[in-house]
Order: C-alpha cells, then structure tokens, then sequence
C-alpha cells in the first residue's frame, strides 16, 4: 500500500476515533439534554449515530490536514534579510527654502 493512502486511512481512523469519544462525553455529560435522546427515545441510536459520522467527518479532515502539514521539511536556513551597515553618525542638512515660489 502506498505511504500517502496508508497515512490517509490512518488519519481518518484517528479522526473517528475522537469524534465517537467526544460525542459519547457530549452524551455521558448531557449537554443539551442529548442523553435524554439518545437513550430514551425510539431512534436514539440513529441520531447517535448521525452524530459520530458527521462529527468524524470534521475531525478526520482536520487530522489529515494537520498530518498533512507536518510533512513539511524544517528550513533551518537564517532568517532575515542582509545586514546592512549601521551609519556611524547622523549630522543634520541645511536645506534652503523657496520664497515667491507659485501656489496652485
């Protein structure tokens, strides 16, 4: 199997398997009454399910996007442009002024 599908497919695993513990702490916790209707009602399971897949969906694409970033080789090149010279001294110039110069 090819490195990059091998990655992609342990990524997304990875993905479905936050996304089952996190929607399974949103129903131990009950946040927004959930447990009620997950364990209670006649198609709980279903919308636990619904849950997890499209939860998964998210968290799998962004497990592979951030794996995906991580591939990416350090540059260990120096940063920052060429250094230039520090003037020693700043001395003021006299500059004459223009007078009856034309307004517009």
């Amino acid at each position: 199997m090819p490195k990059l599908i091998r990655l992609y497919i342990v990524n997304v695993a990875i993905g479905f398997a936050i996304a089952l513990a996190f929607v399974s702490a949103i129903v131990f916790f009950d946040v927004a009454n959930l447990r009620h209707l997950v364990l209670e009602t006649e198609m709980g399971w279903l919308a636990f399910i619904m849950m997890v897949v499209f939860n998964g969906i998210v968290f799998a694409g962004v497990q592979f996007a951030y794996a995906v970033m991580s591939l990416a080789e350090k540059d260990d090149t120096p940063k920052g442009g060429k250094k230039q010279t520090i003037m020693a001294e700043l001395a003021p110039v006299r500059v004459a002024a223009q007078t009856g110069a034309k307004r517009r």
